[in-house]
């Protein structure tokens, strides 16, 4: 019987992890990196990576923008040269866009979807195309889509409309690759976040009236604090997850169950 601190452990996988100089994402190449994993932090702030890397040594620190494509297969390619694998794949870059669909021009609204949609699908076909290496043992490799709840649900009067569509669109890309790629060894997931406090929603925090609209609506009262998607990322990330795929997982407070 395999132990359970085994299932969630990392150790001798490669994880890329995109948007990761701040907020969620940063938290997020912290928590690989601590379970064991060899991460390839991008962005394209490269002294806050260098900041978030310094007395890690498992943290590598890449700058990446992800709108280009040039960027997105260096960064695919930095990390395969690095270990010679990889094995996870968290998309966590985003882009917000404009909050009134009347104020995003069409090109915003293109831009947006590059950041959020198009630049995960083809780091995902990256990874599904790397090579593998025979010490995985038969272990699949898994991406981990970063969705949000306004990919389910309307974030009217916040939110945004192309933030809305990439965010939804990321989950109809989650299950459509996951059912493509399953017998390949790969594993598709989206993690979609409530209301946590980031760069991204550092103004909605920070407004009294906006942050009593988040604790009314959430089943717990609260918007996520730190720490909170720890476990619900590793799950995804790692063996314990092994027969999920094309699954959305929520972590709002329950938010969407309203």
């Amino acid at each position: 019987m395999t132990e359970v601190a085994e299932l969630f452990s990392l150790r001798g996988r490669t994880a890329v992890v995109t948007g990761a100089s701040s907020g969620l994402g940063a938290r997020f190449a912290k928590v690989l990196a601590s379970a064991g994993a060899t991460v390839v932090a991008a962005a394209r702030r490269l002294e806050k990576l260098k900041e978030l890397a310094d007395g890690d040594s498992r943290i590598h620190p890449v700058d990446c923008d992800v709108s280009l494509e040039d960027d997105r297969v260096r960064l695919m390619a930095t990390a395969l040269d690095a270990t010679g694998r990889i094995d996870i794949l968290v998309n966590n870059a985003g882009a917000s866009g404009a909050v009134r669909a009347e104020e995003e021009s069409a090109d915003d609204f293109t831009g947006v979807l590059g950041v959020n949609l198009v630049a995960p699908f083809h780091l995902a076909r990256l990874l599904a195309e790397a090579p593998t290496s025979d010490a995985t043992g038969g272990a699949t490799r898994s991406v981990v889509n970063v969705s949000s709840v306004l990919g389910l649900v309307s974030g009217a009067p916040l939110g945004g409309a192309a933030y809305a569509a990439s965010k939804a669109g990321l989950i109809g890309l989650t299950r459509e690759l996951a059912g493509q790629w399953g017998r390949a060894g790969v594993r598709v997931n989206a993690l979609a976040p409530g209301w946590f406090r980031s760069e991204m929603t550092e103004e909605l925090f920070s407004d009294e009236r906006a942050r009593r609209w988040v604790e009314r609506g959430t089943m717990l009262g609260r918007g996520g604090v730190r720490g909170e998607l720890d476990g619900a990322l590793l799950y995804l990330a790692s063996d314990a997850s092994s027969y999920c795929t094309g699954h959305v997982l929520t972590v709002d407070g329950g938010w969407t169950a309203r």
